[in-house]
């Protein structure tokens, strides 16, 4: 009788604890994330996916998690030194050199930011030590955009070691998967490669610190069953909002299910945690769009221009840029006409770029006066008041370049402030590109570093641009400021930097910046909170830049890629030069007194054009018709959220003799209205064909027939515009 009776109260004690389990839904209005508790107080994943249209549905759901606490189970936030077979998302070393934790599940909050935002908060504790991780969610239900972190602290009466720190664990079971990153080097960034993902781990990560991203993109895209596609299919499209050393950790395990763990990359990085602070972790933003990598594209780009973009739904300049005409060589009376020219081309302003300043050390090369931020007296003597004034008489605006961050060993700042320099103490230093990098995890560094555009902003309060450079990565690693806390180095670097920009954007809200980094080197959204644009590559190339922005555009938008018309290929005219950095934003870095008189025209009729149709480009929905990847040729696309407007670029760029050519089927229209279609952007004296020259169309026609966009001529371009013809 008596074991009856037990077995009886082991039964109710499983019914209670399984009807205690807290279920937690995370939802945009096309995913839904589902994490549940099990009977040992443990938070797992129990869905990923599509939002299910009944709601009960989600109770036929069965997590892997079982009420048990292996390997196998899809824990929401495993740590290192229990049980987990595979990569944790998170690892501590207690004050008693203790590397366990088990978080447990402690209450769950959800509150509306607005009425498309809702952001849900998981506290999760150690029951044997004082230990807190809390999980975010962050949720933009119309742009199906799902943002997570963490916060992690602890009242351990020391500080503690955390060695992972991951922002996000996510899990996936299908038959197969396929990485897509975006890796290179300078002059050839954001290349994409499709790889498929087997048993086992593929890390893909940054150890460079502030110019983390020179040889791979923190972005990602996973293809869920099979290979990423444009148009169709499941795909998970992720990157970290950081600007600093990341990781991204792809494992598949022995039954074939799928990790994705994303965050800071802990190398080098085990970081000195005091009791009672908090170490926030960034922001993993993920789309799961399930009509291939353009929906997705044009989710993140939707949400980016509302939320994360800095000035995301406002207008940016076109530009003159003096290097690839000056180099370091220019005076106040050079620089003048080039004003001058800026006014004549019809862009709204002209930037000076490196070599203005230093004294002791003149700016004449790379090697020296990196950090001395006084204009150099004998190119300008009047200063920097002088070219504002300049170009506002004129009727542009004008920006300056800037890269404060950084020193050349050969500047007065070094010789006053060695101190102030990341690099070792009792070693040979390295130095890339003759400079090194200021030791931002120091307050007093950090207030250098504002006070250079402090200074700037100050003395000229016209200044309307700035491009703010980072050409090295961090080498000679080694604080002076953090002496035994060395470990903290890497991440406090971005929290110092972000510590100035906050400055900077608080004081000056309306200054447009470039996020600038030997091209490439920085492009996340968080350092986007900051900066209206970067700059995509030092390479101009147009037919590299086709490569460059495709892979750009796959998390971007097109009004966030800064993109100049140069010298580069001369065999490419300068119209397909023109026509490829059109798709962008639009900026000039060239002689325009070497350029024909029919070129000179061209440009200028091409700036006009883009005045007038750059808020398609900006604010419309992106859709990539034709990838250079795939053959010879390259199609793009935008269409105003109005569908009135589309704008569609075509490029020729080494088509085969003879090569049999296919009409383009254009996206995104409206089936039933009808468009005029008229080629614009001609060189002087040229007409358009006559399938272009102004003829109608219906949505509906230009969707399933196309147009003959393409022709076998080498680096031939055209651009179209439609409009709905009412």
């Amino acid at each position: 009788m008596s074991r009856k009776i037990l077995s009886i109260l082991f039964f109710l004690v499983v019914i209670t604890l399984s009807a205690s389990a807290e279920t937690i839904h995370i939802a945009t209005k096309e995913t839904e994330l589902v994490l549940q508790t099990a009977q040992n107080g443990r938070l797992f994943q129990l869905y990923l996916g599509p939002r299910l249209a009944v709601a009960d549905d989600y109770n036929h759901l069965t997590a892997n998690m079982k009420g048990k606490s292996d390997g196998q189970a899809w824990e929401a936030y495993p740590v290192s030194g229990t049980e987990t077979y595979f990569e944790p998302a998170f690892g501590i070393r207690h004050n008693d050199g203790n590397q366990a934790t088990v978080l447990k599940y402690v209450s769950h909050t959800e509150k509306k930011v607005s009425d498309d935002v809702t952001e849900t908060v998981i506290i999760l504790k150690d029951d044997l030590y004082p230990v807190q991780v809390k999980l975010f969610y962050r949720t933009f239900a119309k742009d199906n955009i799902i943002e997570s972190w963490t916060e992690i602290s602890h009242n351990e009466k020391k500080a503690v070691s955390i060695n992972n720190y991951a922002s996000s664990m996510l899990y996936w079971k299908r038959s197969q998967y396929f990485l897509t990153e975006f890796s290179g080097d300078w002059a050839k960034e954001a290349n994409m490669t499709t790889t498929p993902l087997a048993f086992g781990k593929k890390m893909v990560d940054s150890k460079l610190g502030s110019r983390a991203d020179l040889f791979v993109s923190p972005f990602f895209t996973v293809g869920l069953g099979d290979k990423p596609r444009e148009n169709d299919g499941q795909v998970l499209m992720g990157t970290l909002a950081w600007t600093g050393n990341f990781r991204f950790t792809f494992e598949v395990d022995n039954e074939n299910n799928l990790r994705v763990i994303s965050g800071i990359n802990p190398f080098a990085s085990e970081y000195t945690l005091d009791p009672g602070k908090v170490f926030t972790t960034p922001s993993f933003i993920f789309t799961l769009s399930n009509q291939g990598t353009g929906k997705g594209s044009r989710d993140l780009q939707r949400w980016a221009r509302s939320y994360r973009l800095k000035d995301g739904n406002g207008d940016r300049m076109t530009l003159l840029n003096n290097w690839e005409s000056t180099g370091f060589d220019f005076n106040e009376e050079k620089l003048k006409g080039l004003i001058e020219e800026t006014k004549y081309l019809g862009v709204d302003m002209f930037l000076l770029d490196d070599g203005w300043f230093a004294n002791k050390y003149p700016r004449h090369s790379d090697t020296q006066g990196l950090g001395d931020w006084a204009p150099t007296a004998n190119k300008l003597p009047n200063g920097i008041p002088a070219l504002v004034k300049a170009a506002n008489t004129t009727g542009v605006k004008f920006g300056i370049w800037i890269e404060p961050e950084m020193v050349n060993p050969k500047s007065e700042l070094f010789e006053k402030h060695p101190d102030w320099v990341i690099m070792l103490p009792n070693r040979e230093r390295y130095y890339f590109r003759n400079q090194l990098v200021l030791d931002l995890s120091n307050p007093a560094v950090q207030e250098h570093v504002f006070n250079v555009v402090d200074h700037l902003m100050t003395e000229n309060p016209d200044l309307a641009y700035m491009k703010w450079d980072c050409n090295s990565p961090i080498t000679n690693i080694y604080s002076p400021y953090l002496k035994e806390k060395q470990g903290n180095l890497y991440i406090e670097y971005v929290r110092g930097l972000y510590k100035v920009l906050d400055r900077i954007k608080d004081k000056y809200p309306n200054l447009p910046m470039m996020l600038c980094s030997g091209g490439g080197g920085r492009t996340d959204y968080e350092g986007l909170r900051y900066f209206t644009e970067f700059w995509p590559s030092d390479n101009t190339d147009p037919v590299e830049r086709l490569y460059i922005q495709w892979g750009y555009s796959q998390f971007f938008p097109a009004k966030a890629m800064a993109a100049h018309v140069t010298s580069w290929n001369h065999d490419a005219g300068i119209k397909f030069r023109v026509d490829v950095a059109m798709q962008c934003k639009l900026g000039f870095d060239i002689n325009i007194k070497e350029l024909r008189a029919e070129e000179q025209t061209f440009c200028k009729e091409a700036v006009a054009n883009y005045e007038r149709l750059k808020n398609i480009n900006y604010d419309g929905d992106q859709y990539r018709l034709v990838s250079p990847y795939e053959g010879n040729h390259s199609a793009i696309m935008y269409v105003s959220q109005s569908q009135k407007q589309a704008l569609v670029y075509a490029y020729d760029i080494f088509p085969r003799y003879s090569e049999i050519l296919q009409p383009v089927l254009c996206k995104g229209l409206n089936p039933a209205a009808k468009y005029r279609v008229k080629e614009i952007n001609l060189m002087p004296g040229n007409n358009p064909a006559d399938a272009f020259n102004s003829k109608v169309y219906s949505g509906d026609y230009l969707m399933k027939i196309g147009l003959d966009l393409f022709t076998s001529t080498k680096l031939h371009s055209r651009i179209l515009e439609l409009e709905v013809v009412e």
